[in-house]
This record gives C-alpha cells, structure tokens and sequence, in this order.
C-alpha cells in the first residue's frame, strides 16, 4: 500500500477532511516556529549587542512564550482530530466492509479463511490508529514545511540552504533503504498474526474433537510453536524500528552539525551577523525534523498499513453475483392473474412462485437446469442425493451464487443472471446453524431493524412452529453456541426464520433440511408448523432427504443425481409429483 492509497481516500471520506484539517493546522505550526525562532534571534542578539531595552526584550520574549503556547495548543488539536479522523475510518472501512460481505454471499466467504478475515476487521483496522495520529499528520506536515523552511534559509543565508538543500535527501534515502526491509519484515508479522490467529480460532472451534482423539497436547505445542515465531517476528520488527530510527537520527544530526560549523567559522569571520546565525540554526533542525519523524512514525504504521491494504483489496473484490448490477427494485404483488397469466404459459396465481431453467455456476463448472413450481398454501419438498444441486438453488434465488434462468413472482418475470435476486422477500434457514451471544430471544429476533418492537408471544408462536416450544425465550447462548444442543440450536434458526417471516411479511419460507438433527416426535411437531405457514398463503420449499416430510409434501420435486460438466455441456432437469398427482411442478 502507498503512504496515502487513493482508495483510502476514495472509501473513507473521513480521510479527505482530515488532511485538509491536518494541512491547515501544519501551516499554524509553521508559523508558529518561525515567529518563536524570530523572536529568540532578536532578543539573543539585541541583549548581548546592546540594541533593544529591557521592555523591548520582554515583548520579545513573551512573543516567543505565546509562539510556543499556541504550538502546544496546535498539537493537541492535531492529536485530537487524528484520533477523531481514526476513529471516523474505522468505522467507515467496518460498515463497508459489513456491507461487502452480506454482499458477496456466504459462497465467498467460505473460499476465504473466517479468522483471517475477522482479524482484519478487528485487530488490523485498529492498527490504523498509529496510522492517522502519526504517520499522516507528519507527512502532510513534511510536505508543507520542508519547502517553506528551504525557502526562508534561502532568503536569510544562501551557504545554510545549499548545505540543508545537499543533504536534506539524504533522509528520504535511508528511509526508503530502510523502508524496503521494514516493510517485508512487517508484512511477514502480520501474515504471522493473521495465521496465529486463524489456527487458534479453528482449534478452540473444534477442542472438543480433538479432546475426543486424545490430540489436545498436540494441539498445545503447534500453538507454542506458532507464537514463539510470531514473537521473533515482532521482536525483529522492534529493532528495526529503533535502528531505523538512530540512523535517521544520526543522519539529521550530522547535517545539523555541518550548518552549525559554517555559521560558526563564517561568526569569527564576520562574514554574517549574529541575528541571522542564531535564526539559521533554530530553523536548520526543523528543516530536518519532518523528514526524520515521518520514517519514523512510518515503520509504526506499516501494520495499519498492510491491514488497510487487505481491507482494501475486500472492498474492492469484483462481484461476480447475479444482482450486481443495477435493476429494478421487485415491485408489490399483484391481484391481477390475467397479467401473470400473459406473462406464464402456466397460469400461474400471483402468489405462486415459478422456477424457469434455472442453472447455476460454480467456478466453472455449471449444475443441472432446474425448473419447478411451487404454489402457495402448499408445502413443496426438494429430494435428491446429495451433491445434486438442491441447496444451490436456495443459494440463486437469495443471490449467493451466479445463476442463470428466470423466476416468475407475483405476475414479475425476474432474470437471475441481470435483475435483483429475491431476497427481501424471502425467510429463510439454511443447513448451518449460525448464533450469537445473547439469549434465545435475541437470536429469534435477529435482523430487526433499530427500532422495531419485538413481540414476545410471536416469538414463542414461532418456537413452537419450529419444533422448540419448551425452550425459554431468555436461555442464554454463550459465544460459542453453547448452552443447547445441536438439534435446539437449529430449531431456533427456523423460529428466526418464521420470525422474519411474520414481521416483515416475506411470503416465501426456504428450509433447507430443517429436520436433519431431530427426532421422530419434533420432526412430526416441525412439519406441522411447516404446514402452518403454508396455509397462511405463504409458499414454503424445504429441502428433506427425511421421508416422513417427503410423504407429507403436497408437492414433490426430485431431483435425480447427474454427473456434472463444464459451463456449455449436457445439463439436467428436475422431476416432480405431487401427493394428489397434480401436476404441481413441470420440468
């Protein structure tokens, strides 16, 4: 990543009045040196050359006083607004980031490494803390006062600025040297870290399997290992940062010492007055000073630095999803059936909902074409071997995963491949059973807007329809999911799915094997509250190899297993039947 990434700028736009901010308040400072280092030259001078009087030293004096005060004041305003500006990205980078990733669907993330990700989003946006309060503010300093420092030598002491101007780059010159090195030994840290980490989560995610096979000690020394290297990292970056450091603090020392010794012999000489020596050497360190500070502060900024550029990177992964691009928003439904039926050759109601060579890719390979109706009032049940591209088409309608084909919803003809996908008005349960800390209550009700009022009794309504109405609306789940079991977890995902469904009025359910961790008595419970929904006017779709849902379908769509081929072969189509032989779905 540069010093400033124009893409910073571009998705936190926090960070373009910070600089603004930061380049007025380096002018203030600037001045503010330059009436100090005025004011100390005149009154050093006229007191021992006898020009100026006792009240004249004393204006001079308190002038400096005041310089040094409003510097101070500078400073801490400086200070004040980078934590200020820190604070505003950060939290710009996490909502967007939050955004990226609802946006790019669970088939993304699942490519990519969850603890990796989260220690991006946690730990590495913090690290940009040190980016704004110390690296930013002094470069942006150094832009500005640099040349505003070489102009005034100039204009004061023509040998000064030659010998500040010869050696001034001599500092961008270690730092890049320096910098180069920093910088691989930097991200080498923050690979360690992101890996650290990613082992650690997955470890403490599945200690009770591997408590289970005896390899938990194992476990512990892998750990030991992985942390005493990270520690060798961190420790290397450490003395880097501080030899860096004495190098840039020698090299504007020397170069200080070299303006000194020159006005010195030049003093004896009488070559230049003892006012304009005096200026030249309070101006000559502060010429040095910016440069010395931001490779400095930079190598404390190369984790913000390297976290920034993988948040970065997230933001602006293309989007390769069906909804990607603009569209029109799904209107309201319909009472007209004549229109739907223009636009359906089979005549479908408006609240039916119908699949149309529905095929889905995934990298390159493309699954079956699916066609299927499924009508409201009525349970439709998706059966097949696994691998056969049941979950896929959950995955296309909410827009997960590239799809191509059509949906007709509510007298709307919906392209997959250019339109918005379905998902604001779809509830749904997928097979993984995703909780958070918090009670049972909180996990039903999750996704509620800020705001909205959250009914108790629905809740309980919906724990019931899923199968879980025993359990207690304020049983706490730890962070880890603990507290229920596998099969409570997952009835509770369907309860939130109902919930969704009842308060925001999403007339399509998706289950996708709801009754996969549950017993005969629940699974009969389950399928009641199904059947419940369905007869509200909802359309309901489950996914079930379990056959006392497949007997209790009113609509039935098999889908038989295909061997899978490359995007252009042979594709497959989906067979159904329903309980009373209707035909409920056509492929």
């Amino acid at each position: 990543m540069k010093p400033i990434d124009p893409r910073l700028l571009r998705r936190a736009t926090a960070a373009r009045g910070y600089l603004l901010v930061s380049g007025l308040i380096g002018l203030l400072q600037i001045a503010c040196i330059l009436v100090f280092s005025w004011a100390v030259a005149q009154c050093v001078a006229g007191a021992l050359m006898q020009h100026l009087t006792w009240n004249e030293s004393l204006h001079l004096v308190a002038l400096a006083a005041a310089a040094q005060a409003i510097r101070a004041l500078l400073a801490y305003a400086w200070n004040v607004s980078s934590e200020f500006a820190a604070a505003k990205v950060k939290a710009q980078l996490r909502e967007q980031m939050a955004e990226r990733f609802a946006a790019l669907g669970p088939a993304w993330l699942a490519s990519r490494s969850a603890p990796q990700l989260t220690t991006v989003y946690g730990r590495g946006l913090d690290a940009l803390d040190g980016y704004f309060s110390k690296f930013l503010p002094q470069l942006v300093l150094t832009v500005i006062s640099v040349p505003v420092f070489l102009f005034v030598l100039w204009r004061e002491d023509l040998p000064s600025a030659i010998t500040v101007g010869v050696t001034l780059p001599l500092i961008p010159i270690f730092m890049i040297l320096i910098g180069w090195y920093t910088q691989r030994v930097q991200n080498s840290e923050w690979e360690a870290s992101r890996t650290l980490s990613g082992h650690f989560v997955d470890v403490v995610t599945g200690l009770s399997t591997l408590k289970v096979f005896g390899r938990q000690w194992h476990q512990r020394d892998v750990i030991s290992t992985v942390t005493d290297h990270y520690r060798q990292r961190t420790m290397r970056v450490l003395g880097i940062s501080f030899m860096s450091g004495f190098v840039l603090e020698l090299a504007s020392t020397l170069a200080v010492a070299l303006v000194a010794v020159s006005i010195g012999t030049r003093l004896i000489g009488g070559e230049i007055d003892l006012y304009t020596g005096l200026f030249v050497l309070l101006i000559a360190p502060e010429a040095f000073s910016p440069l010395r500070l931001v490779g400095s502060h930079y190598h404390a900024a190369t984790e913000g630095i390297s976290a920034a550029d993988d948040a970065l990177s997230v933001l602006d992964e293309p989007d390769s999803r069906p909804g990607a691009h603009p569209a029109a928003p799904i209107r309201s439904a319909r009472s007209d059936a004549t229109t739907a039926s223009a636009e359906s050759p089979s005549s479908l109601r408006p609240a039916d909902l119908r699949l149309e060579d529905i095929c889905v890719s995934r990298g390159d390979v493309r699954l079956q074409t699916v066609t299927l109706r499924a009508e409201a009032g009525r349970l439709t049940v998706i059966s097949g071997p696994s691998g056969a591209g049941k979950s896929s088409i959950f995955a296309a309608l909410l827009g997960f995963v590239p799809a191509t084909g059509q949906v007709i919803w509510q007298g709307e003809r919906i392209d997959l491949e250019r339109d918005a996908p379905l998902r604001p008005v779809i509830a749904w349960s997928g097979q993984r059973t995703d909780l958070f800390p918090g009670t049972i209550a909180s996990n039903v009700a999750l996704g509620l807007n800020s705001g909205d009022h959250v009914d108790a009794d629905l809740l309980r309504r919906c724990l019931r329809l899923a199968g879980a109405g025993r359990l207690d609306l304020d049983q706490v789940i730890d962070p880890v999911g603990g507290g229920i079991s596998g099969g409570q977890a997952q009835r509770v995902c369907i309860a939130r799915a109902y919930y969704r469904a009842f308060s925001h009025d999403c007339r399509i359910v998706l289950l996708d094997e709801p009754t996969s961790a549950v017993d005969e008595q629940t699974e009969r419970e389950m399928i009641a509250g199904m059947r419940t929904m369905a007869q509200d006017g909802r359309v309901v779709v489950v996914i079930s190899h379990r056959p006392r849902v497949i007997a209790a379908a009113d609509a039935q769509v098999s889908i038989a297993a295909q061997p899978t081929g490359r995007a252009g072969g042979a594709v497959a189509s989906a067979s159904s039947a329903s309980r009373d032989e209707r035909d409920g779905v056509v492929a």
